[in-house]
């Protein structure tokens, strides 16, 4: 695992500045790799690379060239089915000078071209630098694991890295993108169409790049493919599929030549992946868990359970409102504004488990690829309501919702119940929804948006149109498997576990294993208002039924309470300050009322109080100081 940055120079400027300005992109993101730092400066190229020593201890070191000379390649992730394509590449003629999975790579795309990332399995992204042509190739993986951000200058170089502050070392432009603050204000997070800064992009999951003679093209080699089953099979063929590819996925993900792990939350998920790494494990598994002190948001108990079945070396960390001072680090960590309170366990989890281990797995991607989410029953409830004409629930229950009063009961239900299918879902996934916003934003906000929200809807909308299975889940799967999936849940653990120095291996997002899912009817993943039932019938008999079947619970974090407490001065204060006001984004009178309202009991605004602290954190780290 390491941390990729560079940039290509219109001109072969002086080598000696160059040398300093990636020395300074790489050292800014020496938490992604603090065991050593690879870099090239060579004609137009400046290629470098923070390395976290996982495989290939002794001769891993990076860039890493093909056999001519004339291919460089630095790499951030873990291809698991390496030796395997080794020996492929090996058969065609390549000649390796290490046991590293990145030499693979620059082979097989000497080999195979931009096609060489459909032999990849893994987590990756990785730029190969071709001297002959003068051309860079950037691919990242198939559902967005690891981060990739780029920008095309003005002056027609092109610089990259893992993280956007390698970018800000190069001095790109700090300029606001109104679209993606809009779009952070909506779902707490900047979706992978937008980034902060105007000027600069991410490489979309399941995208590469190609660079050459200024120009930057950019195509889709993979997606998420919702078209319905193949052939019909019984359930009970299905649980054994997904129960041995599971399997399988556990099982590539245990190479490491470094100590390995797996955080465990006492869900179905985690549970799971644990369970069957211990079924391949001749030592006991070193499992790590997160709690509160508040019992509502502790899942110790389950984890507990699960650590005693499956006879794990556990360990624990409590998480109290003391620890909330770390939030300064999480918002240079996140780069972008980031709301996910859940960040904070992730981040303390991580650097407890990098005192025992340099690997995690994990359980991330189970609800987006299974319907484990709470809102997918939801919305199938809600679906009954389509059968009123759109031109009634228009008509009569959108001006009944417009009319109550902000923060009336009932008001959000009327007017989320009086949408079509795909606005009625992304309305219920927004934090500041279209209502909201009408009381939030300024008139200066407004004009920088040209009076339209920032896109991020039609975004959605246009992925939800994709799956042609017919059923309404597979719909809103593929949505967040495009969305949440990688600008949330990844980004979290990406960040986190990087900013410990720590590697996380998310075996429910094999791409051989998605491929296997999605082609199970919709009715077998979300049965009734059953969620995740075809995974939890594959993990009968393995994880025990007291987790299977309870109720989910999800990553809480007990904000509400830490807002009402230890931070409650701190936040008003953030919220109040003058320079906060003078941003011209929101209406100082309803972010009064917001806090007002939160203190007084009168409604809980802790998520909408968090979103808005957490943009004010970033925007003093980022644009104040210019950090």
């Amino acid at each position: 695992m390491c941390g990729i940055a560079g940039f290509i120079s219109k001109d072969a400027a002086e080598t000696a500045g160059r040398e300093r300005l990636l020395d300074a992109m790489c050292r800014v993101i020496t938490h992604r790799g603090p065991d050593e730092q690879g870099t090239i400066v060579k004609d137009r190229a400046a290629l470098g690379m923070r390395r976290l020593s996982i495989i290939d201890l002794k001769s891993g070191q990076q860039p890493i060239f093909d056999c001519s000379g004339n291919l460089a390649i630095v790499f951030n992730g873990e291809i698991y089915n390496y030796r395997d394509l080794k020996k492929d590449l090996e058969a065609r003629g390549h000649k390796f000078k290490t046991h590293s999975d990145t030499e693979t790579i620059v082979h097989a795309y000497e080999e195979f071209g931009a096609d060489c990332v459909k032999f990849l399995r893994g987590m990756f992204a990785f730029a190969i630098y071709d001297f002959r042509d003068e051309s860079l190739f950037i691919a990242r993986d198939r559902v967005g694991k690891k981060p990739l951000f780029y920008s095309l200058m003005r002056n027609g170089d092109l610089v990259f890295g893992s993280e956007l502050k390698s970018l800000l070392e190069f001095g790109i432009d700090r300029e606001i993108d109104y679209a993606a603050l809009d779009s952070y204000l909506t779902f707490g997070y900047v979706p992978e169409e937008f980034c902060i800064f105007k000027g600069v992009r991410k490489l979309l999951p399941g995208h590469f790049l190609k660079f050459q003679n200024g120009s930057v093209t950019t195509n889709q080699y993979w997606d998420f493919d919702y078209s319905g089953t193949d052939d019909a099979k019984t359930e009970a063929e299905y649980v054994e599929l997904v129960r041995d590819k599971l399997r399988e996925a556990v099982r590539i993900r245990l190479v490491s030549e470094v100590p390995l792990g797996a955080f465990l939350s006492g869900g179905v998920d985690s549970s799971s992946i644990v369970a069957l790494m211990s079924e391949f494990s001749e030592t006991p598994v070193k499992t790590f868990s997160i709690g509160f002190n508040e019992d509502t948001f502790s899942e110790l108990k389950f984890a507990r359970v699960a650590a005693k079945r499956f006879e794990t070396e556990h360990h624990e960390f409590i998480v109290t409102p003391d620890l909330v001072e770390v939030v300064d680090q999480l918002v240079w960590h996140f780069d972008e504004p980031f709301a996910d309170s859940s960040a904070l366990p992730t981040f303390m989890v991580s650097k407890m488990a990098r005192e025992f281990v340099t690997v995690v797995l994990t359980g991330d991607g189970g609800d987006e690829l299974f319907a484990g989410y709470t809102r997918y029953a939801i919305d199938k409830r809600r679906s009954g309501l389509e059968k009123l004409p759109a031109s009634v629930r228009r008509s009569l229950l959108r001006p009944l919702s417009e009319a109550l009063p902000a923060g009336a009961k009932g008001r959000n239900f009327l007017y989320n119940t009086s949408l079509d299918a795909v606005d009625r879902y992304i309305d219920s996934v927004s934090h500041f929804g279209k209502l909201k916003k009408a009381s939030l934003y300024s008139s200066s906000m407004r004009a920088n948006l040209d009076g339209r929200d920032g896109g991020a809807d039609a975004i959605f909308r246009d992925h939800a149109s994709k799956p042609s299975s017919g059923d309404p889940t597979d719909r809103l799967l593929y949505l967040d498997g495009k969305t949440y999936l990688p600008s949330d849940i990844l980004t979290k653990v990406d960040r986190m576990s990087m900013a410990a120095s720590l590697e996380a291996r998310a075996p429910l997002l094999d791409h051989e294993l998605i491929e296997l899912v999605q082609k199970i009817p919709a009715g077998l993943k979300l049965k009734g208002l059953e969620t995740k039932y075809i995974f939890k019938k594959a993990m009968e008999g393995i994880v025990p039924d007291e987790i299977l079947y309870r109720e989910k619970q999800g990553f809480g974090v007990p904000i509400n309470e830490w807002i009402n407490a230890e931070l409650k001065n701190r936040i008003r204060e953030d919220l109040r300050a003058r320079k906060t006001v003078e941003r011209g984004y929101f209406e100082a009178k309803y972010i009064e009322t917001l806090l007002d309202e939160h203190e007084r009991g009168r409604r809980d605004h802790s998520h909408s109080l968090w979103i808005l602290w957490m943009l004010e954190l970033w925007h003093r780290r980022y644009v104040d100081k210019g950090t």
